[in-house]
């Protein structure tokens, strides 16, 4: 019951997306996507500097760059922007807290999201790559990124977890933006069985994560 219940939440909030997005579709995209595409190479460079803070300071809400690079690049630009985009800021976030310490990482994100780094079990995160790229795709993975540092985890092992991850994690957020602003159904239809298969990902590592500790 509490599973259908999240599953019935899920799709309320994907509903809601949906029709979001297409009034905004309808009655403002069109304009700003001229301004954009006037704009060059600096729609792209602006979308990174969003992204790239929005990961660096974890409390702002990264996701939505996803969308909207999605909108407003169209789904090869926008996803090549964001792929990058998360590469390099989680290997700096993750740099920076195995680099520095505690101390500094608490400086930069502040009380309540460093309290949230500190709650990731470092032993799951070390010891279990699957469950580290289980983690690094759900939307914690800015969090997971500074506590894979904090923790100690090997830069080879943080690597590759990361790469598959948002090379399977970024597409369907991007394709969503796309598809609903473009109207492609295909492109749309295939976003959203991502992003339900990304919500069956995260509640997996919920469960496995409350089973070990």
């Amino acid at each position: 019951m509490q599973r259908l219940r999240k599953i019935i939440g899920v799709s309320a909030v994907v509903a809601l997306a949906i029709v979001v997005l297409h009034l905004a579709h309808t009655h403002a995209l069109e304009p700003l996507r001229a301004q954009v595409e006037g704009m060059g190479v600096w729609a792209p460079l602006g979308i990174v500097a969003l992204r790239g803070v929005s990961i660096l300071l974890p409390a702002l809400p990264s996701t939505a760059y996803s969308l909207l690079a999605g909108a407003l690049l169209g789904f090869e630009t926008g996803l090549i922007t964001i792929f990058i985009t998360d590469l390099v800021f989680c290997q700096i976030a993750f740099l920076v807290a195995k680099r520095f310490g505690q101390k500094p990482v608490r400086a930069l994100v502040g009380e309540k999201a460093s309290k949230r780094i500190e709650s990731f079990n470092q032993s799951q995160i070390e010891g279990n790559p699957f469950f580290l790229t289980g983690l690094l795709m759900t939307g914690l993975f800015d969090f997971v990124s500074y506590a894979a540092g904090l923790g100690g985890t090997k830069w080879k092992i943080f690597t590759p977890a990361l790469i598959i991850s948002v090379a399977l994690s970024d597409p369907p957020i991007v394709a969503l933006g796309a598809g609903v602003f473009s109207g492609g159904k295909l492109m749309l239809g295939l976003a959203l069985l991502g992003v339900f298969a990304l919500a069956l990902v995260a509640g997996l590592v919920k469960k496995y994560q409350r089973k070990t500790t």
